[in-house]
């Protein structure tokens, strides 16, 4: 079914209406993405509180069919359409197939989508998105969703994908959660940035004593790190498997990540500082640069 969603996408797009005076009004949305459990609903509260505090008109897009709980109640919110529960329970779905058959639902219905942005031209929307992969790496539903909001609905868009802390304690999840930000950069093609969430909990110890340096070896995937690390916790016969990845991390160089301690307001105002710059927020005033993104940001014990 999936096959034919571009297609459909393509043709009812087209009859879409976002014109004022003959030009497209410049929405702006921030897409957060990300393993299940990295934090992304409580990224997005934060996210939001700390807009408004800035005189933001910011607005949460509910993106997952199968989310029930949230901080502020959502202005948009995929559940109006089309409930994961449901789906399970009429098509006899397991949690994942129903999911995948609510975003073909989603793509399928896009006047109700169309519909439903049109009340927010001039707002910022935080999208939040459900935790499966799938939907990014096995079938193009996210990155067509993003075709449609950013060619045809003019939304400037960037894409936040969160991993958290706990990853670092862990070389071979870590492999794994900067593989998947990778693939997550390519197959969105939008302006990106990574973040290490739950960063709290570091300072604190409860994910490990990492010292400021080791942490920031994490940040900025230091290769000979990842290398040594993983060839430690691994088979040897895995080792050259080791080596590759970490290769292709290294020829890519696409993948950093801004840490995030969703206590600390000058935290969460450096994380979308990022945001604002990678989207040129508000660019018809003066572009203020993001803030360093280096150990000056975050501080751990040593």
């Amino acid at each position: 079914m999936y096959i034919l969603i571009l297609p459909k996408l393509i043709s009812v797009a087209s009859r879409l209406s976002w014109r004022l005076d003959g030009v497209l009004e410049l929405r702006y949305a921030v897409l957060v993405t990300g393993p299940a459990g990295a934090g992304k609903s409580t990224f997005c509260a934060s996210l939001i509180t700390h807009a408004q505090s800035l005189g933001r008109s910011v607005h949460l897009f509910n993106l997952d069919p199968a989310a029930d709980k949230f901080e502020y109640p959502p202005s948009i919110d995929i559940k109006d359409l089309i409930s994961l529960d449901e789906v399970m329970e009429d098509l006899e779905l397991g949690p994942n197939g129903g999911l995948i058959y609510c975003f073909e639902y989603l793509m399928n219905n896009l006047d109700w989508l169309s519909e439903s942005l049109g009340d927010f031209e001039d707002d910022y929307l935080i999208i939040d998105c459900p935790g499966q992969i799938e939907l990014t790496s096995h079938i193009p539903v996210l990155p067509n969703l993003v075709k449609l909001l950013t060619s045809t609905m003019n939304i400037q868009l960037v894409s936040v994908y969160l991993l958290e802390s706990q990853f670092m304690e862990d070389t071979a999840k870590y492999f794994s959660g900067v593989l998947s930000a990778m693939s997550s950069m390519i197959a969105l093609s939008v302006p990106h940035v990574n973040v290490m969430s739950k960063m709290d909990l570091v300072k604190k110890g409860t994910t490990g004593a990492r010292k400021k340096r080791d942490v920031e070896r994490f940040l900025d995937p230091d290769s000979e790190l990842l290398r040594e690390s993983a060839n430690k916790e691994t088979n040897p016969k895995f080792h050259q498997l080791n080596s590759a990845l970490v290769q292709l991390i290294e020829d890519f160089n696409m993948v950093q990540f801004l840490p995030l301690d969703v206590t600390d307001e000058d935290s969460i105002g450096t994380v979308l500082s990022h945001i604002d710059n990678a989207i040129q927020y508000g660019e018809h005033e003066e572009v203020k640069e993001p803030q360093d993104m280096d150990g000056g940001d975050f501080d751990v014990g040593e």
